[in-house]
């Protein structure tokens, strides 16, 4: 899988949208293109994952309640290739939280220098590096099921060029909105990341 995927095939699409002509396939990968990243932008995160572990840099802040710092970094669901420096000082002794996500199949987004870590972190800004294999493992069931509702929307959209789907006359006239549909929403509410790491 790669970085910023499309969360469905076109064949899935073309499924869900129980049509067979070949002809509106690269129309059906440009609107599932254009949902995945309705989704990216929703929840604040995205659900690929790099080939290959690459360094990014953080500033840490300190966890009063615990007692210790952290860094919010990037979703990483493997810690193949994991590595953590502060100052260009390798740190072996680090936690990766939150501690219960990979039996939760989620994603770890933080890095804690709890009591033991070599080096603490001071707060300045950068200081902390992390290398990665950044993003999810595998794509969430929940966030394909989102993809493909919003693609079909955007796919329905070229009938719909005032933005109103179906007729008034026979009462299922349904406006569409400049954002995520309602029910992509509902659906999305447990994958959003309300602090941007950094």
């Amino acid at each position: 899988m790669a970085w910023a995927p499309s969360y469905a095939t076109v064949d899935e699409l073309a499924s869900y949208l129980r049509i067979d002509d070949e002809v509106d396939n690269v129309e059906l990968g440009l609107a599932l293109d254009a949902a995945s990243r309705a989704v990216d932008e929703h929840t604040n995160r995205q659900f690929g994952l790099i080939d290959t572990p690459v360094e990014r840099f953080y500033t840490a802040r300190p966890d009063y309640e615990r007692g210790y710092w952290v860094v919010d970094v990037d979703d990483y669901q493997t810690a193949v290739g994991l590595a953590v420096e502060v100052d260009a000082a390798a740190v072996t002794t680090f936690a990766k939280e939150p501690v219960n996500a990979a039996g939760e199949g989620r994603p770890w987004t933080r890095v804690a220098f709890t009591d033991g870590s070599e080096f603490t972190p001071t707060g300045a800004r950068d200081e902390v590096g992390v290398t990665a294999r950044w993003g999810w493992t595998t794509v969430p069931d929940t966030i394909k099921q989102a993809a493909l509702l919003q693609a079909s929307r955007i796919f329905k959209r070229r009938d719909a060029p005032f933005g109103v789907a179906g007729s008034p006359e026979l009462g299922n006239e349904m406006r569409l909105l400049a954002k995520v549909d309602p029910d992509v929403q509902v659906s999305l509410r447990g994958y959003r990341r309300l602090r941007s790491p950094g």
